[in-house]
């Protein structure tokens, strides 16, 4: 490429050296129209002190003549192991825990193509770094990532596309407007068990709103939520110890910020019910949230999530975005049905590209047969690739990190 079209790239790989980006990181986040906390520093670093440590980061800083930055690609490289490849994998940073969703590139408005050209060009001279990219979760509005998959047809790169679920609710100017979005039966249950509620609890809904509350928030937090978990068989998120310490990481930096939406729900002064999450603009994300079953019958997350909802009304907020996951019990709030983008990409004639052909042809595979084949036979051919699975010793999925993949069923307390 010309000089005139190539960018001027930086390369950062410790978190020490990107510090230095940080004022200039956030500015950029400031001019992007789709910016979201999960693309921001904030999010970032504690996410990889949390779960990257074991990766190679790999974040590129995209400058134009003049030396602004006007693209950030914050990246990491880790192995993938997948019988009978063994494979290296570019993927963005914060991607691989299942906490993370939005996650980005940052391009200043104009800039796309030229930050596309120069990303694929720089990945062209890496190949001994990386055999495939997954780029996981990202918006489908994402300007540079459809700049990617312009260039990728034109190289004739390997590029595959999925589309995954995500909901929010668009939150009207005011409650009153909120009620009528509800069905008649949903308006009738917030105004029955709020009266009900304060009959017979002293109830004490709040925010946690200084650090010295942070720990015991938090308990509350990781407790609701992992016996809801244990008591349907499965570990939860919170069982891990790097999850637990990424959250009070995180929320200490919201905090200072005044951008952590974290509530709770006391009756006669007991935690019963928690909700997560944080503010950036005027959207509101729900990440993480639990209950105590055994005041299910009192609706204690329904209630909590009706109330948060009230007061971000009032403060301006137009978006509660529930985030990934099928809108399922979540429609009943007014939720709409959105998308993320995973897009996978290799160099042609690569073992990558190889891989990703193959991973490719077994998901259409799959679902032929489950299309056409009976359910029996359906059902049978699962728990035997279960059993095969569980002897080659690979984990099985459990629960997503994040409220936005939860059970639909007592997701609100009830």
């Amino acid at each position: 490429m010309s000089p005139d079209q190539n960018l001027t790239i930086d390369v950062f790989e410790s978190l020490e050296s990107l510090e230095h980006l940080r004022p200039e990181w956030n500015a950029l986040l400031g001019e992007y129209p789709h910016s979201t906390i999960f693309s921001s520093y904030e999010w970032l670093v504690p996410w990889w002190r949390a779960f990257g440590t074991s990766n190679r980061l790999l974040v590129l800083a995209f400058r134009d003549s003049s030396s602004a930055l006007v693209g950030l690609a914050p990246m990491a490289l880790t192995d993938r192991k997948s019988f009978p490849f063994r494979l290296r994998l570019l993927r963005l940073m914060g991607d691989g825990s299942h906490d993370s969703d939005n996650l980005d590139l940052l391009v200043k408005p104009g800039f796309e193509q030229r930050f596309a050209a120069s990303l694929l060009h720089f990945l062209e001279g890496q190949r001994a770094s990386w055999d495939f990219g997954e780029f996981n979760t990202m918006p489908p509005q994402s300007p540079g990532a459809d700049a990617l998959r312009q260039l990728f047809g034109q190289k004739k790169w390997v590029a595959i596309e999925k589309r995954m679920p995500a909901s929010a609710i668009p939150l009207p100017g005011t409650w009153e407007e909120y009620l009528q979005v509800l069905s008649a039966k949903e308006r009738g249950k917030v105004a029955y068990y709020s009266k009900r509620l304060e009959k017979k609890y002293k109830a004490h809904f709040y925010r946690c709103e200084s650090e010295s509350e942070l720990p015991a928030c938090l308990e509350a937090l990781f407790s609701l939520h992992q016996k809801r978990w244990q008591s349907t068989g499965q570990p939860g998120s919170f069982h891990s110890a790097a999850r637990r310490g990424f959250y009070l990481d995180l929320s200490r930096v919201l905090l200072a910020q005044d951008r952590l939406e974290f509530w709770l729900l006391d009756l006669d002064g007991k935690p019963v019910a928690a909700q997560f999450g944080f503010r950036f603009g005027t959207t509101v994300s729900q990440l993480q949230e639990g209950f105590d079953r055994e005041y299910s019958t009192d609706s204690v997350g329904y209630l909590l999530r009706a109330r948060v909802i009230q007061r971000m009304i009032a403060q301006g907020v137009r978006t509660y975005d529930f985030l990934g996951g099928e809108p399922g019990y979540k429609a009943k709030w007014g939720a709409q049905s959105g998308q993320y983008v995973d897009l996978r990409f290799a160099r042609p004639f690569s073992a990558g590209a190889t891989f990703l052909q193959s991973q490719h042809l077994a998901v259409q595979s799959k679902s032929w047969l489950r299309r056409n084949l009976p359910a029996a036979a359906w059902n049978a051919l699962r728990q035997i690739n279960s059993v095969k699975a569980r002897m080659r010793g690979e984990k099985q999925p459990v629960n997503s990190a994040h409220a936005g993949t939860d059970q639909d069923t007592a997701a609100d307390g009830k």
